[in-house]
């Protein structure tokens, strides 16, 4: 896959308002598909999957005054690309107090694009223990799905080509909301 220049257009498809909008979207999905979100647990993939959970966990408090678990699931040593990338620092792993035995898992990433990310997610998830059901979160689906995996909750739908990629900024790792298009504009 062609990766864009650095110097490609790019087009800002959500900001900072539109993001929080589509956060509330999806913690209202959540509530209604797990009815209410009891036994539920969010395990954010990091880099932005990991903010995005806690604001999901928050929003739900707000809506219903549920507070849902939230932890973080590092994924690098499952990923099957390891070998043709360059090294990469290891992240955090965190589960919620009790361990996630029994509950309703809910993987939050950024974007979902091959499926590969998810598929070392839940590789990651096997080795921590056994949640009665895993479901998915994501805030963008760009499309060009490698393996047959799906999301249960999405924020927005951003076709793309392949030559285009979906760059995805929170406040919490990199100062400002917004989902931003690259490449192939014109």
């Amino acid at each position: 896959m062609a990766q864009p220049r650095a110097d490609a257009p790019s087009k800002i498809i959500l900001e900072g308002a539109d993001l929080s909008r589509v956060v509330d979207r999806i913690a209202h999905q959540i509530l209604e598909k797990t009815s209410g979100a009891t036994g539920t647990a969010l395990l954010g993939i990091p880099t932005r999957g990991v903010p995005l959970a806690h604001r999901l966990a928050a929003r739900i408090q707000a809506f219903e005054g549920v507070e849902v678990p939230v932890g973080s699931l590092d994924i690098t040593l499952y990923r099957d690309d390891l070998r043709l990338q360059a090294t990469r620092a290891l992240g955090r792993t965190e589960l919620p107090p009790g361990g996630i035995d029994g509950l309703r898992v809910i993987l939050v990433d950024d974007v979902l694009f091959s499926g590969r990310s998810v598929r070392a997610a839940l590789d990651a998830l096997k080795d921590l223990g056994r949640p009665s059901s895993v479901q998915l979160a994501v805030l963008v689906d760009r499309g060009h799905r490698q393996l047959p995996i799906r999301a249960d909750y999405v924020g927005k739908n951003i076709p793309t080509a392949l030559s285009e990629s979906v760059r995805v900024a929170v406040t919490e790792v990199d100062g400002a909301d917004e989902v931003r298009l690259i490449g192939g504009l014109q």
